[in-house]
């Protein structure tokens, strides 16, 4: 398991997009229960940056901006390889982004 102090603790929010981008990976923690039961609420996740040679694919829970809102979601659809859909784990859909409007890849529940 990672440890806390090792990475940077943030939510969802413009800093933790910032950290992402410069090629951190990060400790990112999601509040609400439109994850449950992938993520509780509050329940820290390991989320590593995405870059072009990141594989994205349908139901990976990604760190995205949709509609100029921060979303620890998931990838519910993908459109022609280069338009994903962001939705929480109850089915609301948030929005389509395009691959730079998501910076980060869960990679372990923590």
């Amino acid at each position: 398991m990672a440890e806390a102090q090792n990475y940077w603790v943030g939510k969802e929010n413009q800093y933790s997009a910032e950290k992402l981008k410069a090629g951190e990976t990060i400790i990112l923690i999601g509040f609400g229960q439109s994850m449950v039961p992938i993520l509780k609420s509050g329940q820290p996740a390991l989320v590593a940056p995405v870059n072009d040679n990141t594989a994205l694919k349908k139901n990976d829970v990604v760190f995205a901006k949709v509609n100029g809102h921060f979303y620890l979601h998931k990838i519910a659809a993908i459109k022609n390889g280069n338009s994903y859909l962001i939705s929480n784990n109850h089915g609301h859909a948030n929005g389509w982004v395009s691959r730079n409007k998501i910076y980060g890849k869960m990679i372990q529940r923590l």
